[in-house]
């Protein structure tokens, strides 16, 4: 049987921290996709993008879950279980 992640328990109703990357916002860079962390609402990049700030907020923060933050996507990632999860049942 497949691992699952056991950290939904701390998934919170959480408000964007901004509309695009809060952290390339800040330096005027670019991104290809976006990470909503689940935990406190941090928007960060994804991992093809060059910063990596999503990845880079959960090493900091210890925030395991994300979500893509894209309108009609339902799926997410835990970071430290590394399973992918389907959220549209979550909401």
């Amino acid at each position: 049987m497949a691992k699952g992640c056991t950290h939904l328990d701390q998934m919170q109703d959480v408000t964007p921290s901004s509309r695009g990357c809060e952290d390339c916002l800040k330096t005027g860079d670019s991104w290809v996709h976006l990470r909503l962390c689940l935990i406190c609402g941090h928007v960060g990049c994804c991992d093809s993008s060059k910063n990596r700030h999503a990845t880079r907020h959960f090493h900091q923060t210890n925030h395991p879950i994300i979500r893509f933050f894209e309108p009609g996507e339902e799926w997410g990632w835990c970071y430290i279980d590394q399973v992918g999860l389907d959220l549209s049942s979550l909401a």
